[in-house]
């Protein structure tokens, strides 16, 4: 299971993500002046110990060893980073997966339905360094990932969803700003420090998807906004 934070928008997730470079540091100053400075580009291996001091920085989960053997080698991650002079200063990890392979708690962001022969997107992390923060960089990576599952030949993927921290307003304001919408509130669903955080679901419908129809479900939305965002 993969939970999702972030610091500028954060995604965390019950797996998770983290770099060492301090972009507070008066050494690390960047003129960064539009994305079109950026460049966007897979992870591979050799970027595994930035990576990993990343998410150290950005998110409070700590991620097992494996997960980021994975994130920057095994080809059905979606492992995107923005690179500036050569270094990571925002990641986005997704996957694209059978529907049937959603977790027990998430199960009803899909109409029964389309459960036979669909995919869904799973957004695990999405992290930028502070220095590049509200310039557009996660916009950019999110952009990219909604590109892809967009495309003709992803028709069969119907949503893209994540988890996020009931306290993380930042990303809850990006989510919301690109379209994701409130699906359901996971009391507890988080770790962090020893201490249980509840957490949210947000769905982005695609390709024809939608929620199960029913009467209440227009409604839940603005119950759970009202009970834990207001």
């Amino acid at each position: 299971m993969v939970p999702s934070l972030d610091v500028e928008p954060y995604s965390n997730s019950k797996d998770s993500n983290r770099d060492n470079h301090d972009t507070t540091s008066p050494y690390f100053s960047p003129l960064f002046t539009s994305a079109a400075d950026l460049q966007l580009r897979f992870l591979c291996p050799s970027d595994l110990d930035q990576v990993k001091d990343l998410c150290k920085e950005w998110f409070p989960i700590q991620y097992p060893e494996a997960w980021y053997r994975d994130i920057t080698s095994d080809p059905r991650f979606y492992s995107l980073a923005a690179v500036y002079q050569s270094k990571l200063v925002g990641l986005l990890i997704a996957e694209v997966k059978q529907s049937d392979a959603i977790n027990k708690e998430d199960k009803g962001i899909l109409d029964g339905r389309m459960y036979s022969n669909c995919t869904v997107g799973y957004i695990l992390s999405l992290g930028v360094c502070s220095s590049f923060r509200r310039q557009g960089v996660a916009s950019l990576l999110l952009d990219s990932f909604l590109n892809h599952v967009t495309q003709s030949e992803n028709q069969i993927c119907k949503a893209i969803y994540l988890h996020v921290l009931t306290m993380n307003s930042a990303a809850i304001r990006f989510y919301e700003k690109h379209y994701f919408r409130l699906h359901s509130f996971l009391p507890y669903y988080y770790s962090v420090d020893g201490k249980c955080k509840d957490g949210f679901t947000y769905v982005l419908y695609i390709n024809g998807g939608h929620p199960p129809w029913g009467l209440l479900y227009p409604f839940l939305e603005t119950i759970l906004k009202y009970s834990f965002i207001h």
